[in-house]
């Protein structure tokens, strides 16, 4: 065959698999996916075709295995069927009418009903919450169930091991759930895996990463929960990790960086809800179901005033449930909104609803960190930063060298949301996440001395000082701000 044939049938092969390529993108893409994100992909494929069908092969796909959606389908339906059987107070006719919406919407999201009678407490000390931890285990005479998005061992967790050994030794049951790819990450991930074992825990990976095991799906889909349950009764939840203040990171070492945390303690039905999502978890992982180490939320004694409705999200759910939870509530404030979230990437929605409480009247406050350690992240959260100001929104930066990477808001002067879940569109369309809202004048009054404390110990960025930067500094802002859309 002639070079020149040969050459232009080659550059014909090309132009109609590139072809191809363009169609079946503006095929598969527009489906069950934002504009945004679609075009986002589309643009990538579009000028980078090979490369970008790769990348789309690769994360391009935010659906988990069929198992495991139908899993959580069974246990919501399990919920559901438990909740209709039992005696629940309903919500106060004292509550707003709106709010009873909002607790309602949150219901029929995840089956799992907002619960009366519950006590929370607030620790924003990193070492003294895992010792709170750990002393909560050692009271522990049935069963604790462990579950976060990272897990280290060292001196900080130490006392947290320790206290589970001991349970062990006393009969307990222990059970620890970590996600696969972000723990797997820790320098020493194996020794504490090793020491699981050892002590007699039974753990098992969330979301494992693991092709050549059939174990599989796009490997930045996780699972970002935080929770601990003793005997089903008392609980913690937060944005805090079981790891060193550090992350036992030499480049955060280097760097001099320390996580600064919120963790809650929950004792009283709500409690129980927080096993729920455990006991979920750890069903969808090991198919093994836990029903005797559910308790009862309608027999549970009150331990407290404050009404609390656990929200649990995720892309096992078909809908964004933490994303809606956030919207209803801040369209719903009349007085304040003050939000507090390490990685600030909102979508269009929540922009919208953050402005347009301004719009209205309604004092809104942003905490975020003066730093990132997530170079990508920080600069597409600080693209949001202008049009903020703007609108009237009060931000405030928390002081280097430490990450705020509390994870809560509150709206007016009695209600309040606290979990593991990021205001930004991972958080929202990729990880499961733990959200708890809560509604009593004493709890969010806590949450208001823990804001005043970020307010005392940063300062404020204004609009003239934002505008005063050269267009080079905030230049790979907008960059970054386009990679957030690929989800």
């Amino acid at each position: 065959m002639e070079p020149a044939l040969t050459a232009n049938l080659i550059w014909i092969a090309g132009v109609l698999v590139n072809a191809a390529i363009i169609v079946a993108a503006l095929l598969i893409l527009p489906k069950r996916r934002k504009p945004t994100a679609a075009m986002a992909w589309l643009l990538a494929i579009f000028l980078f075709p090979y490369f970008g069908i790769l990348l789309f092969l690769l994360i391009g796909s935010i659906k988990l295995p069929k198992r495991r959606v139908e899993e959580q389908a069974r246990i919501d339906a399990q919920i559901r069927e438990r909740v209709a059987l039992a005696n629940l107070e309903p919500p106060h006719e004292d509550e707003p009418r709106w709010f009873q919406r909002v607790l309602q919407q949150a219901e029929a999201l995840t089956g799992i009903p907002a619960l009366h009678g519950n006590a929370m407490t607030l620790n924003g000390d990193y070492n003294g919450s895992i010792l709170q931890m750990a002393q909560e285990v050692d009271r522990a005479e049935r069963y604790v169930h462990v579950e976060f998005f990272i897990i280290g061992l060292d001196d900080t967790t130490r006392p947290f091991f320790t206290a589970m050994e001991n349970a062990v030794k006393r009969g307990v049951k222990i059970r620890v759930l970590a996600d696969h790819v972000a723990t797997r990450k820790v320098k020493n991930s194996k020794e504490m895996t090793a020491e699981l074992d050892r002590i007699g825990v039974e753990w098992s990976w969330m979301l494992p990463v693991e092709p050549f095991k059939g174990k599989y799906q796009r490997p930045d889909l996780r699972n970002h929960r935080k929770i601990v349950v003793v005997d089903g009764t008392v609980a913690f939840t937060g944005s805090q990790n079981l790891i060193d203040r550090s992350y036992d990171s030499p480049k955060n070492i280097k760097r001099g960086l320390q996580w600064q945390e919120l963790v809650t303690r929950v004792e009283g039905p709500a409690a129980s809800a927080l096993n729920v999502v455990f006991l979920s978890d750890w069903a969808i992982e090991t198919g093994q179901q836990l029903a005797d180490e559910y308790v009862a939320v309608e027999s549970m004694p009150a331990r407290g005033d404050l009404l609390c409705q656990v929200v649990p999200s995720g892309p096992t759910y078909s809908t964004e449930n933490n994303l809606r939870l956030f919207l209803s509530l801040i369209y719903g404030a009349t007085e304040k909104v003050i939000l507090t979230s390490p990685y600030f990437v909102p979508d269009e929605a929540m922009v919208y609803a953050i402005t347009s409480a301004c719009e209205r009247g309604v004092e809104v406050q942003l905490f975020v960190s003066e730093i990132g350690d997530q170079w990508l992240v920080w600069h597409a959260q600080r693209s949001y930063y202008e049009v903020l100001l703007q609108a009237g929104v009060r931000i405030f930066l928390y002081p280097a060298p430490y990450i705020l990477h509390s994870k809560h808001f509150s709206i007016d002067d009695d209600i309040a949301v606290i979990g593991s879940s990021n205001m930004d569109i991972r958080s929202f369309s990729l990880n499961a996440e733990v959200s708890v809202l809560v509604r009593g004048a004493s709890f969010v009054a806590g949450m208001r001395a823990v804001e005043e404390g970020y307010r005392q110990a940063g300062r404020e960025l204004t609009l003239e000082e934002w505008q005063r930067q050269p267009r080079s500094a905030t230049f790979y802002d907008g960059v970054a701000r386009l990679t957030s859309a690929l989800n």
